[in-house]
């Protein structure tokens, strides 16, 4: 009798084998099958990739630890395949590190990762309202210029953007466009050391001038409209001439593109995993909320630690289009 149980255990065992395993393919389409991340070196942009991670795990994948580097590494890196996916490529910003790293013949880019992505110049209130400083173009003028002189060159001195993430570009490229290179300099290097100075001057009520983004957390200690104000640009002039793209936010042209950051996979993982594509394709966070969680890493709550916290924290937040997420990754995979 005892022999014949263990028979029958076994036969339905077997039957049942393919069910089990179809519904835990069902609920994680990416179980046994790795993923690696690559993330820039940014750690003020690690938060979306957390959030990412996470959904990927629930999938099922196995997610390998992010690998980090500059932009143009990131798109080689995911071109060859020594990665699997990014959430942090700029649609505009970063096209010309898309197309060289070989762009839709090995690369799949997908979503809309966080729409509404501004840079700019800025200039404190206090001045631009004293002296109607509203566009680039007053900071030809000698006298204007020598406000922002930190160095005592006369000329103005402004917090530029780091080497490698892209910006540095653009800035570089608007300096000659808008004749700005015999009174204005460029100053760039560790970019939030740099802006550590330039928020310490401001304290002082010493007049600034930076380059800078939205999001990130220096947006909530230097508050639009009320310490900063954006500047203006004669005219939209990008390297490469594309200049057809939309540079205007409430009304006034930044001289950069108003992007979208959006995720990118190798395309022979790609093709063989349906299920992450649709989920990074589905996944959205908004310049505000990134914004706010960076501001938390500014204030102490900066550890790897945190970071996976805080993207745990606004899953729970936004459950339900964190889950439809989810189902439809599942569905896709079918």
């Amino acid at each position: 009798m005892r022999a014949k149980l263990i028979r029958c255990a076994a036969v339905l065992a077997i039957a049942l084998a393919p069910t089990l395993s179809m519904a835990a393919s069902g609920t994680e389409p990416g179980k046994g099958v790795s993923i690696t991340p690559i993330f820039p070196t940014i750690a003020e942009e690690r938060f979306r990739g957390e959030i990412a991670i996470a959904g990927l795990k629930d999938l099922g994948y196995d997610v390998k630890t992010p690998k980090e580097t500059d932009y143009p590494a990131m798109m080689l890196a995911l071109s060859y395949g020594d990665a699997d996916f990014t959430v942090h490529a700029w649609e505009q910003l970063h096209a010309s590190f898309y197309v060289k790293a070989g762009g839709d013949d090995t690369l799949v880019k997908v979503g809309s990762i966080m729409p509404g992505v501004l840079q700019g110049y800025m200039i404190d209130k206090k001045t631009a309202d004293a002296y109607h400083i509203t566009s680039v173009e007053d900071l030809k003028k000698p006298e204007i210029a020598k406000l922002f002189d930190s160095d005592g060159d006369g000329k103005a001195d402004m917090t530029g953007c780091n080497p490698g993430w892209g910006c540095e570009v653009v800035v570089e490229h608007h300096m000659k466009a808008y004749g700005l290179e015999k009174t204005v300099t460029d100053n760039r290097g560790s970019y939030f050391a740099l802006m550590a100075d330039t928020i310490a001057r401001y304290k002082e009520g010493k007049p600034i001038l930076f380059f800078t983004w939205v999001p990130q957390w220096i947006s909530s200690v230097l508050v639009e409209g009320k310490d900063v104000v954006w500047l203006s640009v004669p005219k939209t002039d990008l390297p490469g001439g594309n200049n057809d793209v939309n540079t205007t936010y409430e009304g006034k042209n930044l001289g950069f593109a108003v992007d979208t950051v959006r995720a990118v996979l190798n395309k022979d993982f790609a093709e063989k995993n349906p299920a992450a594509v649709k989920f990074l394709s589905e996944m959205q966070i908004t310049t505000a909320d990134e914004s706010a969680q960076n501001l938390k890493m500014h204030n102490g709550e900066n550890k790897p630690a945190d970071i996976t916290r805080h993207a745990a924290e606004w899953i729970a937040a936004h459950r339900a289009a964190y889950d439809g997420w989810l189902a439809d990754a599942r569905v896709a995979n079918k």
